[in-house]
């Protein structure tokens, strides 16, 4: 017999087209085979299981966390379309709303949740996924897989696209996209258009840096001799103003403030590409050593020299923030991606250290955009982290947990002042490399740059437009674009962003685990209605998670997600296509028409 509840990636959905015209199977086609195949059950011990255990059989009830409308209101609308959805299949759905660092901090470190709606960092090159689906990450905290997935085979092809590079590893990424499509971790939903408020009387230049790195904030140039004294602008998130850990995942997203603070050895400019920042150059010295010169006579804020021994101790402390002193490594949660594809660090002298690598060089490359931390500081803060009244779960050192105010870094900005849930303040520091007369870089051009806390979309544009502040540092809700005016003065910015809207799977509980029910759900979103009904627009449609150039034809969107195309029309799901979908793969509804599965 076989098992109706095996992990076959096949639904039906696009299993059947997949030969190609010499009657072989296609590179589609043996994913849908092959993917989730790493264990089977006997289907007869299934069927004495089920006659044995058949009170373990209960409408599928599942809770969706996301955050509330001062939060994310298009998590929040999103969430609400995909329970209406669910409701109507016979799903028993709840939301539970979070507000910023709670939601993360259930998802990312306590792994609480069934399934979640939320906003993913993503990443300009493809290979952010493996730190976020390998299942050697499984359990760790952060963006590191927060799904629980595990399976073997997406794991050997999140491997192979690290080995290889140019058009192989455009071939091995396209087929890594493909099995994830089939798995459906999670849905991607959207990559959302950003925009942004700014004030062209003040400073000029806005469109020359991307403000989601610290290329926006650097650079500008000053219309009048007041401007160049302070940049304001208005951030509709409190956390910078609460927490500036450059490790800290509840308080981080992008972390775009502390990329002011802390220098990275490359840095990802208004372009998008990757280019040298506190690294005055790197070369491949071999095919698997990466050698870097740091610029000379570098220091911290706080005056203290930095060599590549902080480097080194940097990428070291990331992979272990206990320094080899607990029973096991304690990763930080965040970058942890990018510091595992270094094997091994040795500096060569003061400015000069060399990587040991077993990736692509496209892939090693991006392992130097990690920020550089001060070792004279953060080697004390390896121990175990004590909350008084909490227990704290093993691994857990001060590192992690530390608000770092007032934070030590060497970036071109330095701390100045905070008032929680009020500003946040950074003075420029004019000590730093880019304000030498031989380094051609974006500098910061003005003496302090003041981050005002403003919860909301409206009152943040009133700032600008009033002349209260320069620039709104946040995105800004879609909800507002069409009542702002464009003036000589006032400017509307809009950028592509590579972060995505997406549902995501707690492959840790059941039934999240099984790839069948995923699919069926991932086919209930119609994702090109929700751009419309959500953010009027103003968004783009994905089947995968990338964007742009690495996005494999199979995967394009036409019209429809060509893997999970949606069951239904113009975001009304049809409910008996659907039941039939649940059916087919493997579940079963009981007379009140209510989804049944075993939790």
């Amino acid at each position: 017999m076989s098992d109706e509840r095996g992990t076959a990636g096949g639904t039906g959905v696009g299993d059947s087209a997949d030969s190609d015209a010499t009657g072989g199977i296609s590179r589609r086609a043996a994913l849908a085979g092959a993917v989730g195949l790493t264990a089977s059950t006997s289907g007869c011990v299934r069927q004495l299981r089920s006659i044995v255990n058949r009170d373990d059989i209960e409408q599928l009830s599942l809770t969706i966390t996301t955050l509330p409308a001062d939060g994310d209101r298009e998590s929040i609308r999103l969430a609400r379309e995909i329970a209406a959805v669910l409701e109507a299949v016979g799903v028993d759905t709840s939301i539970e709303m979070r507000s910023n660092e709670e939601f993360l901090r259930a998802i990312l470190i306590n792994h609480d949740f069934d399934v979640y709606v939320g906003q993913h960092p993503g990443g300009t090159d493809p290979d952010f996924l493996y730190e976020a689906l390998h299942s050697l990450y499984a359990d760790e905290s952060g963006w590191q897989n927060p799904f629980g997935f595990t399976n073997l085979l997406v794991d050997d092809l999140l491997e192979t696209q690290r080995e290889t590079d140019d058009e192989s590893r455009r071939d091995a990424v396209a087929t890594m996209l493909e099995a994830v499509a089939i798995e459906q971790p999670f849905v991607p939903i959207c990559s959302p258009i950003e925009h942004r408020l700014a004030r062209a009387d003040r400073f000029d230049n806005w469109s020359e840096g991307d403000l989601t790195t610290r290329h926006g904030y650097l650079g500008l140039e000053p219309q009048t001799e007041k401007s160049s004294d302070l940049l304001r602008a208005v951030n509709l998130d409190s956390r910078p103003s609460q927490n500036l850990n450059p490790l800290n995942a509840e308080y981080r997203d992008r972390g775009t403030f502390v990329d002011l603070l802390y220098d990275s050895l490359a840095t990802i400019d208004g372009d998008r590409s990757l280019e040298p920042w506190l690294a005055e150059e790197w070369e491949w010295t071999d095919e698997s050593t990466l050698a870097v010169d740091l610029r000379a006579d570098c220091a911290f804020h706080d005056g203290e020299p930095l060599t590549a021994d902080d480097v080194a101790f940097t990428y070291r402390f990331i992979a272990d923030t206990m320094r080899g002193d607990g029973p096991s490594p304690a990763p930080a949660p965040r970058y942890r991606g990018r510091v595992d594809a270094i094997d091994e660090i040795t500096v060569r002298d003061e400015y000069r250290l060399e990587f040991a690598l077993e990736t692509a060089r496209t892939v090693g490359e991006h392992a130097l955009t990690v920020p550089v931390l001060p070792e004279h500081i953060w080697a004390d803060r390896a121990g175990t982290a004590a909350v008084p009244g909490v227990r704290v779960a093993q691994g857990t050192t001060d590192a992690v947990v530390t608000d770092n105010i007032p934070p030590v870094g060497s970036g071109p900005f330095q701390y100045g002042s905070h008032t929680e849930r009020e500003h946040v303040t950074f003075e420029r520091f004019d000590d730093h490399f880019t304000r030498r007369g031989d380094v051609d870089l974006p500098e910061a051009t003005v003496e302090e740059l003041r981050v005002q806390i403003d919860p909301r979309s409206t009152s943040a544009i009133q700032l600008i437009e009033d002349g209260s502040a320069d620039v709104t540092s946040s995105r800004l809700e879609n909800y507002v674009i069409d009542d702002i005016e464009e003036t000589d003065d006032v400017q509307l910015l809009e950028s592509p962003s590579w972060t995505f809207y997406h549902l995501g799977f707690n492959a840790r509980k059941a039934p999240f685990g099984n790839p069948r029910l995923r699919q069926v759900i991932a086919r209930l979103i119609d994702k090109a209605w929700l751009v419309e009904d959500v953010f009027y627009g103003r968004a783009t449609p994905i089947a995968t998670p990338v964007t742009g150039e690495w996005v494999p034809e199979s995967l394009e969107w036409d019209g429809e997600d060509p893997e999970m195309p949606f069951l239904g029309s113009d975001g009304e799901v049809d409910v008996d296509a659907a039941r039939t979908a649940f059916e087919e793969a493997g579940f079963r509804y009981d007379g009140d028409g209510n989804l049944r599965v075993r939790q």
